[in-house]
This record gives structure tokens, C-alpha cells and sequence, in this order.
């Protein structure tokens, strides 16, 4: 048989978790009788714990078999297709709850285990790996669906190495906040998920003003520019039911290929069309023909001011940023450590793709490259609902996991919701291009270039600042520190201080990028609303003009 691309994404479910009646509920349950999943935003567990916790779970994660891909799913295969995991025997957890001591301050005595409730141990570790099912093969599919560029390479790469020395089956990391919360605390926390949640709203609400467009131009301008918008409002909405990434991976497999077919047929119709003018001038208000002469420069064109140019730079990182779903999809895969994998294949995939597509660059729309954009605008209100979930729906109204089935009913009355949300926006501001820019700049820059070199630093200077006979002991449960203070920070910042001083550079100069891209991009929606015969906030008029 044919190889299928679709195996890669559908192949099969969590082999952390052995079948039914094998005696144990996943890899190495009977040696951890006290790994309940903790209270995942604790402030008293301290880095040397979380990294204890960590090495445990790669350990035990290298020693599972990995599961072979196979060209049919799951539920098709035999039982024999795919081998079961390797049970771990590890002797070095031990039954006690864990507390802090440092030097200069009282021990805790209190417990930082969640309630019982009559729940065992094993089911509580079977629920924190219940999740992870997605494999690197998805998450190729994922990223390539988010049309990331190679530019999320070194963002990227850093967030994979503090994901795995900072997630564990005991702590596991759920949102990119999470990253924040254990280097800096629950205020970095805050502000990464806010954050989050504004891009991932606003993502979904520019792919409808896209997708709108897109369809006005298709049908030739004949239908209301606003009831287009609701139409993929109404279809995101739908689709946006599938709610795990591992399923969602078949969708997103469809999707990268619904792209290589835009790009092909979009190289055809470059080679026998003129470009589009009439949305050209509608958007952007470039001149048409007839043209006295081509004109071309080595920089920015003659007279382009310098917020125009900021807003065209922030196009570049709205299109080919994007490392913000990173630590999602890592939460979801049941070996996080493959996810280099996935991001290096989908990286070089689109890298190529791209290379060959910018010689016949030109704005004409395909019916297949909207439904792409659907997919993409579906995973995006996948994670930004999960965001929402975790950190407000569970945390503030002690909401059930999703797995269970009151929250997959909150889930069904969420994501409508949500969408329709990301309608308003679309509608209220319907210029694609100053939108996409204001995201990019106060959204897509901080994920992708800000904030991970300002984790790593704290991370690595955390890290380097542990003595040998320093760390987490699991069987008194403390934490052993032989100082503390400036002596302690100035070890930490001075082992391999040029690549912290690489880091601390690097985050100063995305930042300041930042903030000169929000006021560009604020700059040009102000003029795009006060220009001559400009598009309305809700109205029928296409922004390209039909």
C-alpha cells in the first residue's frame, strides 16, 4: 500500500499507558506511589525540585519504545502493530510530600498535595498523561499548519530545552505561561497568558477578514463583505468542536497539503495574470496603470515614511513568527523530547516551499487556500480555548479537566463563543494588513524573540547557580541550598556569561522592535479609518473592492 501521510498524525494513542488488565496503569505507576499531580501553580515548589522531577520523567520517557507509524489508524490496526512501553522500576521517589528548606527561612510544614477525594495514585497519574497522545509526526503537521518560518528555529529551540528539564508527570507544564511561572513567578505567568489568549483571538479574527476578502473577491464582490465574514465565522465554529491535537492532526495533515496545491496552481495563474490591482488599490491604496516606468530601489522606496516601513517589517514576523504554540504542543506529545523532530522537518519543509513560491509571489485567492486558512484559524482557536480554560474557567470556577464529560459539554458552549468574539474584532477593524502588523508587534515579536531568550536567561542562571550537593531530595522532601543572595546570582550569571550576555542583548533588541511596530501599526489603522472613502467597521463595502 501507498505510504499516506495521514499515518504520521493518526498513529495510534498513549503508550505511556499500558492496555487494560496489564496490572499497571503506564510505565513505572507501581514505583511512583506518591506521583500525584501537584498544585501545578505552587509558589513554595522551588526550580531544584521542578528540575528534580523533570530527569525522572525523560528517563523514564527514553526508556519507552517508541511507537513505529503505520499507515493505518489506530482503530484498524492489530493488536500487535504497535508495541506497548517499557515499564521503569525507579527506586528514587519516594512516598512523602515535598517542602522547601533554604537557607534563612523557616521550613514549611505544610502538605502541597492536592485532596484526595478517594482518588488513587494511579488514576492520578493516569490522568496527567491521559493528554498526551500526539507524537512528533502531528506535530510536524501542526507546525507546518501554523505557517511558521525558519526565523522560530532559535526561540523555538530554546523553549523545547527548558520544557524538557522543566516538565514532569508530577508538575507538568500545560501553557506557555507555565514556563514563565517557574522562572519568574505568577506575575510572568499573568502576563504570558494574556498575552496568548489577545494573539490567538486576534489570529482567528484576521483569518475571517482574510477569508472574507478572499471569498469577496471570488464572488466577484456580488455578496455582502460582512456576511461573508459570518459565513467562516459559522464554519471555524463547527470545526473548532474537534477538540484534542491529536485529532485535530488529520485536519492539519489535509491542510499542509491543500497548501502545496495553493502554491502550485497560484504559479500558474501568476504566469498568465496580471497582478491585482483593483484590491492593490483598495487595500493599500497603491497606484494602478498605467505606469510611466518601473521604478526599483535598494531600500524602502523613496518617500515611504517610517511607519510604513515598521508595519511592512511586522508583516515578516506576523508570517514567519509563531513559536508560541510550542510548549502546547509539546504538553500534548507523549515523548516531548521528539519534538525537534517535528519542528526541524516543518521548518525546512515550509523553508523550501517558500523559496520556490517568492518567485511567483502575487495576490490571487483559491478556494482550497481558504479552507486551509480555516484549519489554521481552528488550531489557533484550539489552543487560545485551552488557554482560557486552564487558566480562568478551572482555576476561578473549579471547572472538571476536559477529558471528563461536563468539561467537554463547557467545551461544545465555549468555542462558538469564542468565535464569535473573534468576529466583532474581524468586523469592527477591517484592515488586514495594520491588524496583522499590531499582532505581530505586541503579540508574535514576545513569544517568538522576547520572551524566550528572557526565560533562558533566568533558566540558565537558575540552573548554573546549583552547587554539586545542592538539589531536591524526594525522600525528606526538602530542598538543600548552601547559600543564597548576590554570591549565588553572580555564580549563576558568570558560567558561560557571553551566551547570557547573547540572551540579555538579544530580548533588549526585540523588545524595543516591539514597541516600535505597535505604534507604527497603531499609526496606520488611525489613517486607514480617516482615509478617503475608507471601509466601515461592520459594513457591506469589500475591503479589496470585490
Amino acid at each position: 500500500m501507498a505510504f499516506q501521510p495521514a499515518a504520521m498524525a493518526l498513529d495510534g494513542g498513549d503508550p505511556r499507558m499500558n492496555p487494560v488488565g496489564s496490572g499497571t496503569g503506564g510505565e513505572g505507576i507501581n514505583t511512583y506511589a506518591a506521583r500525584q499531580m501537584h498544585n501545578l501553580h505552587d509558589p513554595s515548589v522551588g526550580f531544584e525540585e521542578y528540575y528534580f522531577y523533570a530527569q525522572i520523567s525523560r528517563a523514564a520517557e527514553a526508556k519507552d519504545t517508541p511507537q513505529s507509524y503505520s499507515i493505518l489508524p489506530e482503530k484498524f490496526r492489530k493488536r500487535g502493530d504497535a508495541p506497548g512501553p517499557t515499564p521503569v522500576q525507579d527506586s528514587s521517589i519516594k512516598g512523602g510530600d515535598a517542602k522547601e528548606v533554604i537557607p534563612g527561612r523557616a521550613e514549611s510544614t505544610g502538605s502541597r498535595s492536592p485532596p484526595r477525594y478517594g482518588v488513587s495514585d494511579e488514576e492520578w497519574l493516569t490522568a496527567s498523561r491521559a493528554a498526551r497522545t500526539a507524537t512528533w509526526g502531528a506535530v510536524f503537521y501542526l507546525i507546518t499548519t501554523d505557517i511558521l518560518g525558519p526565523y522560530s528555529v532559535p526561540g523555538g529551540w530554546q523553549l523545547w530545552r527548558m520544557f524538557l528539564n522543566l516538565d514532569s508527570d508530577r508538575y507538568p507544564l500545560k501553557t506557555y505561561g507555565d514556563i514563565g511561572f517557574r522562572l519568574y513567578g505568577p506575575w510572568m505567568r499573568h502576563a504570558i497568558n494574556l498575552l496568548q489568549s489577545i494573539q490567538l483571538l486576534f489570529n482567528v479574527g484576521i483569518i475571517i477578514i482574510a477569508n472574507g476578502q478572499g471569498l469577496s473577491q471570488v464572488s466577484k464582490g456580488k455578496v455582502c463583505f460582512i456576511v461573508l465574514c459570518i459565513i467562516w465565522t459559522v464554519l471555524g465554529a463547527i470545526l473548532g468542536q474537534i477538540r484534542t491535537l491529536q485529532k485535530f492532526g488529520f485536519v492539519a495533515n489535509a491542510a499542509i497539503w491543500m497548501n502545496v496545491v495553493v502554491i502550485i496552481l497560484t504559479m500558474g495563474v501568476v504566469a498568465h495574470s496580471a497582478p491585482n490591482y483593483v484590491a492593490a488599490v483598495a487595500s493599500n491604496k497603491v497606484p494602478g496603470p498605467p505606469f510611466d516606468r518601473v521604478t526599483t530601489s535598494a531600500g524602502a522606496p523613496p518617500g515611504m515614511p517610517f511607519t510604513s516601513q515598521v508595519v511592512g517589517l511586522m508583516q515578516a514576523v506576523y508570517s514567519y513568527g509563531g513559536a508560541m504554540l510550542f510548549t502546547e504542543f509539546m504538553s500534548e506529545m507523549r515523548r516531548p523530547w521528539d519534538f525537534w523532530k517535528g519542528m526541524v522537518c516543518a521548518q525546512t519543509f515550509i523553508f523550501y516551499c517558500y523559496i520556490l513560491f517568492g518567485v511567483f509571489l502575487a495576490d490571487r485567492r483559491h478556494v482550497i487556500g481558504l479552507v486551509s486558512s480555516l484549519i489554521a484559524a481552528a488550531l489557533y482557536g484550539n489552543i487560545g480555548i485551552k488557554v482560557i480554560y486552564q487558566n480562568v474557567i478551572k482555576e476561578f470556577f473549579h471547572a472538571p479537566e476536559l477529558t471528563e464529560k461536563k468539561g467537554k459539554l463547557i467545551w461544545i458552549g465555549m468555542v462558538p463563543i469564542y468565535w464569535a468574539i473573534a468576529f466583532v474584532i474581524a468586523a469592527a477593524v477591517p484592515q488586514f494588513s495594520n491588524i496583522s502588523a499590531l499582532v505581530g508587534a505586541a503579540c508574535i515579536m514576545q513569544f517568538s524573540y522576547t520572551f524566550p531568550p528572557l526565560l533562558m536567561l533566568a533558566f540558565e542562571i537558575k540552573q548554573h547557580a546549583m552547587l554539586p550537593n545542592e538539589g531536591f531530595d524526594p525522600a525528606t522532601g526538602r530542598t538543600t541550598r548552601l547559600d543564597g543572595g548576590f554570591r549565588r546570582w553572580r555564580r549563576g550569571v558568570m558560567v558561560n556569561w557571553p551566551v547570557k550576555l547573547w540572551n540579555l542583548v538579544y530580548f533588549l533588541g526585540a523588545a524595543t522592535t516591539a514597541v516600535l511596530g505597535i505604534y507604527s501599526a497603531v499609526v496606520s489603522i488611525i489613517a486607514g479609518f480617516a482615509a478617503t472613502n475608507a471601509v466601515s467597521s461592520f459594513g457591506c463595502a469589500s475591503p479589496v473592492g470585490g
